[in-house]
């Protein structure tokens, strides 16, 4: 459905630090650091032709929160998430666990230095 979600940041050394500790744990891997024109960005993906988030460095827009949510391939993966989260400068906003919001899903949440509300989950039959 979509080609790629942006997210603006404050502080894209935190968030650089945030975001590289938690997405290699759901198997997404930095493809591009890159800085141009005063602005600096990263790109994650599981693969270069899937798919992709860019983490932004954008003070001015950054003040509205977003909710991201990514697919985990297993409890593990998503437990792994929150752990490296939490390590790497975010907060707790909802530890690993079944919700019963939807029937078969294990999820975490964590809000990233910058606030936005980050989850990682997996639909199990």
């Amino acid at each position: 459905m979509f080609d790629h979600v942006g997210i603006h940041v404050a502080d894209f050394e935190a968030a650089k630090a945030f975001y590289g500790a938690v997405l290699p744990e759901l198997g997404y891997a930095c493809l591009e650091d890159n800085e141009a024109g005063g602005s600096r960005w990263l790109v994650f993906a599981a693969h270069p032709d899937e798919p992709f988030l860019v983490v932004a460095y954008s003070p001015e827009r950054a003040a509205e929160p977003v909710h991201l949510a990514f697919v985990a391939s297993s409890r593990e993966a998503v437990d792994r998430f929150h752990e490296a989260g939490l390590a790497a400068g975010g907060s707790d906003n909802g530890a690993p666990g079944p919700r019963r919001t939807h029937y078969g899903y294990y999820a975490a949440f964590l809000f990233d230095p910058d606030g936005n509300n980050i989850e990682a989950g997996v639909r199990e039959p």
